[in-house]
């Protein structure tokens, strides 16, 4: 079954989400359905490298499949309107991508990956709703044929096995019938036995080579697969490490390495019988003596060939504690990382220990500057099986440390160097691994090399090492390539527009909708057309655009900092609006009930921040749009931005202060909402009940638009003055407090009057809901701002 197909079978939850990925006709959903088969099976990976031969081909393959698609639409007068849009899909396409066929391999490969996204969701939800049980992965129409070439060969190798009996025990009989011949006076019946005793032999040699041939022939097409299954996981590891969430499991993988290996063993066996029989019985025209010497070579060469691609590091490297540093292939020098490598053949000789080295830049980088690393801690770990019955050939380095080597002038500062240096965030730095593998006679020095890894020596490098990861993983065809940032080329927003929603969905389980990435695409690229859509590494890292603002990415990773420590849940849920532009916000909320609201991050933070906005209706038509000033992670830290949604006031004159948020947009009433995330009372102690008044943080909020000094009324002089306390009581206050009073509000709203900021009302605790404050100082870190649209 094709994923397609299984994608049709989930829950409409999940359709509705393929409706909304195919929403764009960037790849028509009835293309997707009807050439569901040859999209899945073509290699689109390869076909977006920067080289157009491989991208051509595929271009001009798929125009074909799009072509004969309406040909067989033709034969059915019912499906006119499907092959008048397949038409105009491939005139479209053809006259879009003809220059530049990777970007559309781009953009399919992106889809497919979305697609796999959303089955993982689905079958996520299904393990959570505790069903019948965990459904199997889907099964790809390439990993049936792996799986069915892999019984031809067992089954093969059973038959050349019968066949290589068979041929023994016919050498046997000859070697016997040739001895026990008489030497003189023989016979020309014994001649004739004898004669017919080595066609037979000479007959099944003939078969058994023929049947070795076509067995090294299936092993050949069969690795060939496993290679591209192989590739294919690489990608997925890439990609998991950037944020997608996608299945890097290695065990189907490790069994059809090991049963691969198995077999070009046997075959070597097998080989080396074949030439102890060839040198105990030989004639005229042996086939053996003529062939062996070019089958060995190319069994020998399949088994050399298999070993080392099954070599691999199984999870790339990754600073530890791991909940800590969120990133792999960022690491920090005197901090402590780890690193996995498997062999994905599980065939060893006991008494052969298998020994793993690590270095680190095996091969100098030819760049002046270029920093030079030691790896701590011992360097050498064994290669032992796995507890468990898979009993994989694991290798864990977990408490490996780099330390810069300062010798020798080769640092940042050294001197007399005209080329331009690489900063530190650019540095690709290669972790290699190797040992040397014994099994049956064979000896083979195998290598593997992590993904480049970017070294950094102060946590506030994290934000540009982690774009680095990002652009080279995204962009580079070549994954060793340690000068890639010499001159690192343009990005697509089809390619840089889904990562950036792994990001999302890696640091809180939800990434980015259509809107939210079309937000995003208009701050980078303003009204382009989609064929404008590249992006340079500065515009991305360095340039602060516009002029005075903070660089894309560093405003974009302060906001998923914030994400991640602060806002998860609300996130995961799909309360956060988040990348709204000003326009936009004003066109959603003007038509919606007062009080409505919705959730944004500010457009100009480097560190982040979320601010509220909601909508009034006033009395005389107008619509007012308000925004509290950003919540930071200094004020997020201190007080969940559920807890201020739930207990914000405004204050304004001659009202009595009130929370104006009361809908979430579009229209969820604000406690129906955010009610599973309020701190609940009932989990209050009872004795400190007993001992203590309840109290809790409220923000409050004065308007903006009000910044004059109220002027006191104009009394009689020695008149005493009247103040009226909440509740009715009157207060008759004497000169010297007023003018106590009149200095305390003074203080309270200093920073208005001097002009610097609007008013401000400071949020203090209060003993009990509704109670009057203490005259205790305000918080500081709570004083918040209201702002007009």
């Amino acid at each position: 079954m094709s994923r397609w197909e299984a994608l049709q079978a989930l829950e409409p939850q999940f359709q509705e989400e393929l409706h909304l990925l195919y929403l764009d006709d960037l790849l028509p959903m009835d293309v997707r359905c009807y050439l569901a088969a040859w999209i899945e099976d073509q290699n689109w990976v390869q076909a977006m490298d920067s080289h157009k031969a491989p991208a051509q081909m595929l271009f001009y393959d798929f125009l074909t499949q799009l072509k004969d698609q309406c040909g067989r639409f033709s034969q059915d007068s019912g499906s006119l309107p499907l092959q008048h849009r397949f038409r105009l899909y491939r005139q479209e396409i053809e006259a879009k991508y003809q220059e530049c066929p990777n970007q559309l391999a781009g953009l399919i490969h992106n889809l497919l990956l979305e697609e796999e996204q959303i089955w993982q969701r689905a079958l996520q939800a299904q393990e959570a709703q505790a069903g019948p049980g965990p459904q199997p992965p889907m099964v790809t129409e390439q990993q049936q044929e792996v799986t069915t070439r892999l019984e031809e060969l067992r089954t093969m190798m059973q038959k050349l096995l019968r066949d290589m009996s068979a041929l023994k025990n016919q050498q046997e009989i000859f070697t016997f019938r040739y001895h026990t011949q008489p030497k003189t006076g023989a016979t020309a019946q014994h001649t004739q036995l004898l004669q017919d005793t080595l066609n037979n032999l000479d007959k099944q040699r003939k078969e058994v080579l023929d049947t070795l041939q076509c067995q090294l022939g299936r092993c050949a097409t069969f690795q060939d697969l496993l290679l591209h299954e192989l590739d294919l996981w690489r990608v997925r590891q890439r990609n998991a490490c950037l944020g997608l969430a996608t299945d890097t499991a290695l065990d189907q993988l490790e069994e059809w390495f090991t049963a691969g290996a198995r077999v070009l063993f046997q075959l070597q066996q097998l080989l080396g019988e074949l030439e102890r029989l060839s040198e105990e019985v030989s004639y005229d025209n042996d086939l053996l003596r003529s062939s062996l010497p070019t089958l060995r070579p190319r069994s020998a060469e399949l088994l050399s060939c298999l070993l080392h691609s099954a070599f691999v590091v199984e999870t790339q490297p990754h600073m530890v504690p791991h909940r800590l540093f969120p990133h792999p292939l960022v690491l920090k020098t005197n901090n402590k990382f780890s690193v996995r490598t498997r062999l994905l053949v599980k065939l060893q000789d006991p008494s052969e220990a298998l020994t793993v080295k690590v270095t680190i830049d095996r091969n100098p980088v030819p760049k002046k500057g270029f920093r030079r690393f030691n790896i701590l801690t011992s360097n050498t770990r064994t290669l032992t099986p796995e507890k468990g019955p898979s009993r994989s050939l694991v290798c864990e380095f977990g408490f490996l440390t780099l330390k810069e080597q300062r010798a020798g002038g080769s640092g940042k500062g050294s001197n007399g160097s005209s080329e331009v240096l690489l900063s530190v965030t650019e540095e690709l730095h290669l972790i290699t691994f190797t040992v040397s593998y014994k099994y049956q006679g064979l000896t083979q020095e195998l290598q593997a090399s992590t993904l480049p890894v970017i070294i950094i020596s102060n946590m506030n490098q994290m934000t540009s090492a982690w774009a680095s990861v990002l652009w080279f993983n995204l962009l580079s065809p070549k994954p060793q390539d340690q000068l890639f940032f010499c001159t690192p080329p343009k990005m697509p927003w089809s390619v840089l527009g889904p990562a950036l929603s792994w990001q999302f969905a890696a640091a809180a389980g939800r990434g980015l909708n259509k809107d939210q990435l079309a937000m995003l695409r208009d701050k980078l690229f303003g009204q382009k057309q989609e064929a404008d859509l590249l992006l340079s590494w500065d515009e991305f890292s360095k340039l602060e655009s516009p002029p005075g603002k903070v660089p894309f990415w560093t405003w974009l990773d302060g906001i998923l900092n914030l994400v991640r420590c602060y806002l998860q849940d609300i996130w995961k849920d799909g309360h956060i609006m988040g990348f709204v532009s000003r326009l936009q916000e004003k066109r959603l909320l003007k038509k919606m009930l007062t009080g409505t609201f919705l959730l944004r991050f500010s457009e100009t933070l480097a560190k982040g921040g979320i601010t509220c906005s909601w909508v009034e209706h006033q009395d005389d038509g107008k619509v007012k749009i308000r925004s509290v000033e950003p919540y930071t992670s200094e004020v997020l830290q201190l007080l969940p931005l559920t807890e201020i949604i739930r207990h914000y006031q405004l204050l304004e004159e001659r009202t009595t202060p009130e929370n104006p948020l009361r809908f979430l947009y579009p229209r969820t009433p604000r406690d129906q909402a955010f009610a599973r995330y309020y701190r609940d009372s009932a989990t209050v102690n009872i004795q400190e009940r007993q001992e203590y008044l309840k109290r809790r943080l409220i923000v409050v909020s004065s308007p903006a638009d009000e910044p004059e000094v109220p002027q006191p009324p104009q009394l009689e002089e020695q008149q005493p003055l009247e103040l009226q306390e909440p509740g009715g009581m009157e207060l008759l206050l004497d000169e010297p407090s007023m003018e106590w009073l009149t200095v305390h509000i003074k203080e309270m709203y200093k920073d208005a009057l001097l002009g610097d900021c609007d008013p401000v009302m400071p949020t203090e605790p209060l003993e009990e809901e509704g109670a009057f404050p203490h005259h205790s100082p305000p918080f500081a870190d709570f004083p918040l701002h209201v702002t007009y649209s």
